[in-house]
């Protein structure tokens, strides 16, 4: 997810939708629909999305609420899939791993005790992405006619990538400060919020400090990544004054009297990260709104009543819109 502390440097306005309109934005898949999902299962009764059989699909709820707001807003979204996980980030995993194994048993004793309030918010905090939520969820993708990419590392990696090299993409879409690292020009935050998105701009942070990306980078190694702990007492500040006092990285850590493990790597993981240019994006789409219906409320069996204002809101889109203009 990044390291939020990186806020206190990048260069963040808020956008209203009517600047975007039009625009083209390689979205996080991952980081978007954990959002939604997290949202969906935590304000929302589990009979509303779970199958005879017991199979919970809160995604397909989440997906239903949450694409109405790029159409409406004449925003093509192009959802990045992670690939394979990046080998240095297997310390993060098993540090989320116990994290969440924590919380269910929590979430054990809240039930236990009849808090519904904390048996909610922890329910929340336990969410995976199944296979089955991976699987319905890109289906219902297609249903729609939404472009999908296939990321062969880092979802936010390609969605960077693609930002930066792709002339038909123009934003890359994410809450994560690591799109910031990975040299995202422009990148689209808080578009599962129910306000205005914020435009994190890669140029405008790297002249504010007077950084170049290797720099930049170096101070987000500094801090702590996905891939590092950081080391004791940098914040995005200290960080900062340090690499413009010695240089970069290495300097730091020779002041210092610091080592990072794997450093070199690290710094590749993000200047020069695992992406790929083999994939197309077909922006002239076509949903098939009563079909995506069905699979929802009737393959899945989520209540009808809990996605049908999103449907009619991406009926309504479509037809103010007009599919030929979600380019």
């Amino acid at each position: 997810m990044g390291n939020a502390d990186l806020r206190q440097l990048a260069v963040i306005e808020e956008t209203p939708f009517a600047d975007l309109e039009g625009s083209v934005v390689a979205v996080d898949a991952h980081n978007w629909l954990y959002k939604y999902l997290t949202t969906t299962v935590q304000w929302t009764s589990e009979d509303v999305y779970t199958t005879s059989d017991g199979t919970e699909v809160a995604n397909l709820v989440g997906v239903v609420q949450g694409l109405p707001k790029f159409f409406e807003h004449d925003l093509t979204p192009v959802f990045v899939w992670d690939g394979g996980v990046t080998e240095l980030k297997d310390e993060e995993i098993a540090e989320r791993r116990e994290q969440r194994e924590s919380y269910e048993e929590q979430l054990e004793e809240a039930r236990e005790a009849g808090d519904a309030i904390e048996a909610a918010r922890l329910e929340a905090r336990t969410q995976r992405l199944t296979d089955t939520i991976h699987e319905t969820t890109r289906e219902l993708f297609d249903l729609l006619d939404v472009p999908q990419v296939e990321a062969p590392a880092e979802g936010e990696a390609q969605a960077a990538h693609m930002a930066r090299v792709d002339d038909a993409v123009d934003y890359a879409g994410s809450d994560d400060y690591d799109c910031l690292l990975l040299g995202a020009p422009v990148t689209l935050r808080q578009l599962t919020s129910s306000g205005h998105p914020e435009v994190m701009d890669f140029d405008a942070t790297l002249d504010e400090h007077d950084l170049t990306w290797e720099q930049l980078v170096d101070v987000g190694i500094l801090c702590g990544t996905d891939f590092n702990p950081g080391i004791d007492g940098f914040g995005p500040k200290t960080a900062l004054k340090a690499v413009h006092e010695h240089g970069d990285l290495w300097g730091v850590l020779e002041a210092e009297g610091e080592h990072v493990e794997y450093g070199d790597r690290i710094r590749e993981l993000f200047l020069n990260p695992d992406v790929t240019d083999d994939y197309t994006v077909d922006t002239d789409v076509s949903p098939d709104v009563d079909a995506a219906r069905a699979y929802v409320t009737d393959e899945w069996s989520v209540d009808a009543d809990e996605v049908a204002r999103g449907f009619e809101r991406i009926e309504d889109a479509v037809a103010q819109t007009g599919l030929d203009q979600w380019t």
